[in-house]
């Protein structure tokens, strides 16, 4: 078992009408709080799914477990081998190494707070997204950093059969 110690010495704010917003309608990303700001500690945003929309495509962290919170709306989760349906005020938390992804449910929006801990430095990541959508960068250019962001891209076949 490893410990971080963050390493920051105030508290963090952030007003949302001062976070950056990325994306697009039906999915849009609201970034919080990144590791430099937490020392280490955790990484934030709040991703918006519309009616059965993607929020991520498969993929593991090897260093950080990832905590959902659900404050509105359905979603899906894969776990593992495993694809759960959250509600409103419902918890999914995947540990490091774990094959997770989430959308939301088919007819619903989701409205998600979304914790990495230990924190990575993850806005630019959901920039680059942003500009994989907008065609300023290939899809393959994401396989080029998935090191960096500790974001690691992989295929389910039990996330590929939910519908």
């Amino acid at each position: 078992m490893s410990l971080v110690i963050p390493d920051f010495d105030s508290s963090v704010h952030v007003r949302s009408a001062d976070a950056e917003v990325v994306g697009r309608t039906p999915t849009t990303v609201r970034l919080l709080a990144d590791s430099s700001a937490t020392g280490g500690a955790l990484s934030t945003q709040r991703v918006t799914l519309g009616a059965g929309a993607n929020g991520a495509s498969p993929h593991h962290h090897e260093k950080s477990a990832e905590m959902f919170y659900v404050l509105d709306g359905a979603a899906e989760f894969l776990a593992g081998d495993e694809v759960v349906t959250a509600g409103k005020g419902d918890l999914v938390v995947v540990p490091p190494r774990m094959p997770h992804a989430f959308a939301a449910v088919p007819g619903s929006d989701a409205d998600l707070l979304i914790v990495i801990t230990p924190g990575v430095e993850r806005f630019e990541y959901f920039r680059h997204l942003q500009r994989v959508a907008l065609g300023e960068l290939s899809r393959e250019s994401l396989l080029e950093v998935q090191e960096r962001y500790d974001n690691h891209f992989l295929t389910s076949a039990v996330w590929d059969k939910r519908h």
